[in-house]
């Protein structure tokens, strides 16, 4: 509603101001004008002393605002001019005015009605409401801004810490950029610092200053501080020596007088106490180390000696339980690595989602091998337990993809070769033929067995023994195959000796059987960790294989194509494709190529992917192992002798003069025709006519 009034353009009226006594019904007649002017020039002078510095103070009522009935018109100016007047110390001092009324023309103020307040309408609290929401979020999001700010970019060079709490920031210049943490604890003895990032190194040291000793480099890179007594601040440093922006995650875990301390009684590393775990990978493994750790110590106490004695009051108590955990397959981002790092970092989580492998005691070398896995991401923890307080402590988690970030060969960009991709696709070919039609086409069968041995060995023997390039190794492993092949082939054309034929295909049966064994947990045990142990329980898995079925050959024969056969296709998926059951075999060629690799650990991981390929792979051996059987339903059990047929063939057309396959010239007259037909087509044609002259 609006009105006019002569003097003031807009009254505003706050919530306070509403509540007020409204102002009692008075007789309308005319005011005399001085009166009505003075009280009106008193109440805009009085806000124009107050618009320069407005303070929110208690509000004193206007002179003249209770006058008699006579100045009742001036009165309601003169609260028009108050609601105004409060609307403006409202607004100023973050209490939104409410506007009630606009008094408009010069008999404006004899239409005001006297009603007492009762609050706003609901329109008007929505919008008084809408703006407070307004105000609120522009407010958070200033707030936002500025802590990323802190520990977003480290434009001012400080990042804050808190314990417990993960953070992740960039470092984008050289050394160094402070960190602190404030407010320690007192029951706080130590702090264990860790910043991670995915391959570019970080740095992080104790002092501006960097010295081999105070300060560590890497992608995953820790430091412990060791509380003196009263303190309640820690301060450290951070930078890269990289040109290119660095992302990391770090955070602080604190830890009590009775906890362990990872690597506090280390002699082998550069840091007096070194939490960190060292990596190390190659093609065959990846090998991890760390320094042992020390009994925990209250603040201002000398720490116990490492290497006094060797009682359960030493360090010597303390066990060291191994972790390993799996990234997603075929997923090498920055920002799935970081995410799964966070489960990595204190003793309830690794325990929780992490993998333990083994459990080393204080008199075991600070060492473990696991297989490595080119292309997949792990992450290595190791947690420190102390078997008489039973608490624990975590080391600083590494992790690895077992290939180059790096452009160039070996990176985790190209993992796949080309070469690697052609030659399991023509074997995967093969061996989907010899998975439905093995048995019927027997020599084909036997060509991809022979292709199968020499070429395994055949690889081994040029690997150990030549230091050629993985692609001309392949190559020549496809020759070797092949005349493998071609080799068993002849045998059984010959001899026709069915027996060792068998042997070979139970041989290859045998081996994929004892390969699928030992990629079980049943490999990882202590006892095969011997190479005599190891090969000879392998051999005797496979050998048992073709013993056990010697009475039925066939079946033996149909088993060994649907199987082989369907396993060639996975190695092909593989070669395309990041799978762990390709290290069915691998692993066993590891072991047979690297003499050190009987130390490793061979865990893999068993995703979707797996799962997937591992259903198609026994789809193809059940339906290819089927049909062959309903298929060979009543025929014989294998071909006839090869070398006989082909004799009792020749006497038959030497002696049956009848027979039209007598007339057949013999082969070697045959082949004779045959190269002399090739050499008539690069003979040059000669020219028609008469050569010798016309004699007269």
């Amino acid at each position: 509603m609006s009105w006019g009034l002569p003097g003031a353009s807009r009254a505003a009226c706050s919530p306070r101001a509403g509540r007020r006594r409204a102002l009692p019904e008075m007789p309308q007649r005319r005011p005399r004008p001085e009166t009505r002017r003075s009280d009106a020039a008193r109440a805009r002078e009085e806000a124009r002393e107050r618009a320069p510095g407005v303070r929110c103070r208690k509000r004193k009522p206007l002179a003249g605002a209770r006058s008699a009935a006579g100045r009742a018109p001036a009165a309601a100016e003169l609260a028009g001019a108050r609601r105004l007047h409060l609307a403006g110390d409202d607004a100023r001092c973050g209490r939104p005015g409410i506007a009630r009324a606009r008094l408009r023309g010069p008999g404006a103020h004899a239409r005001i009605p006297p009603w007492p307040w009762r609050g706003p309408s609901p329109a008007l609290a929505a919008m008084g409401l809408l703006q407070l929401l307004v105000v609120a979020v522009l407010a958070s999001e200033r707030r936002v801004a500025g802590a990323a700010e802190v520990f977003g970019n480290s434009s001012e060079g400080l990042i804050e810490f808190s314990v417990g709490k993960f953070r992740y920031f960039e470092l984008n210049r050289p050394f160094p950029e402070e960190a602190v943490l404030h407010d320690i604890s007192s029951n706080v003895t130590f702090l264990i610092f860790q910043i991670h990032s995915q391959y570019q190194n970080t740095t992080v040291s104790f002092s501006p200053t960097l010295l081999s000793n105070a300060s560590e480099t890497g992608t995953a890179s820790g430091l412990v501080f060791i509380l003196r007594p009263e303190q309640s601040t820690c301060t450290w440093y951070l930078g890269t020596s990289g040109g290119e922006p660095v992302q990391n995650m770090a955070i602080l875990l604190s830890y009590s007088e009775r906890d362990p301390i990872p690597g506090g009684c280390n002699l082998e590393f550069d840091l007096d106490i070194d939490p960190n775990i060292y990596l190390e990978y190659n093609f065959f493994e990846t090998t991890i180390k760390f320094a042992p750790a020390n009994l925990g110590y209250a603040r201002g106490v000398d720490p116990p000696p490492c290497d006094a004695g060797m009682d359960q009051d030493s360090r010597w108590r303390l066990q060291y339980d191994v972790y390993q955990y799996f990234l997603p397959e075929n997923d090498l981002t920055e920002e799935m690595l970081l995410k799964h790092l966070q489960r990595m970092v204190s003793v309830p989580q690794v325990k929780a989602n992490a993998l333990k492998v083994v459990t080393l005691t204080a008199n075991d070398k600070t060492s473990v091998s696991f297989s490595s896995l080119p292309g997949q991401g792990v992450i290595y923890n190791v947690i420190v337990w102390d078997p008489f307080l039973n608490t624990s402590a975590a080391y600083v988690p590494a992790h690895t993809y077992a290939c180059s970030f790096e452009a160039g060969e070996g990176s985790c960009a190209s993992l796949g070769r080309v070469s690697s991709k052609v030659f399991f696709t023509l074997f995967a070919l093969l061996g989907f033929f010899v998975c439905f039609f093995g048995h019927r086409f027997w020599k084909t069968e036997l060509f991809f067995i022979g292709f199968i041995i020499m070429g395994f060995f055949f690889y081994i023997l040029i690997t150990r023994l030549t230091p050629i390039k993985y692609d001309v190794h392949l190559i020549l492993t496809a020759v070797a195959g092949s005349v493998g092949g071609m080799f068993l082939v002849a045998v059984w054309w010959r001899f026709g000796i069915l027996s060792i034929c068998m042997l070979c295909v139970g041989l290859v049966l045998g081996f994929l059987i004892s390969s699928v064994t030992f990629f079980t947990p049943l490999g990882n045990l202590k006892i095969f960790h011997d190479d005599g142990v190891f090969w000879v329980t392998f051999s005797c898995i496979a050998i048992v294989i073709p013993v056990v079925f010697m009475g039925c050959l066939r079946i033996l024969n149909i088993l060994t194509c649907g199987v082989i056969g369907s396993y060639s296709v996975v190695l092909a998926v593989g070669s395309y494709l990041s799978t762990s059951l390709s290290y069915i075999t691998l692993n066993v060629l590891k072991r047979a190529l690297n003499k050190d690799f009987h130390r490793a650990f061979t865990n893999v991981p068993f995703q979707t992917n797996d799962f997937i390929i591992l259903a198609v792979w026994g789809m193809l051996a059940v339906s290819g192992i089927t049909l062959q059987i309903r298929r060979e339903r009543g025929r014989p059990f294998f071909p006839p002798h090869p070398y006989k047929l082909w004799k009792q063939e020749r006497e038959r057309r030497v002696t049956n003069i009848l027979d039209p396959s007598y007339h057949i010239p013999p082969l070697r007259e045959r082949l004779y025709g045959r190269l002399t037909q090739i050499k008539e087509l690069f003979q040059k044609e000669q020219p028609a006519g008469e050569r010798t002259p016309l004699l007269l």
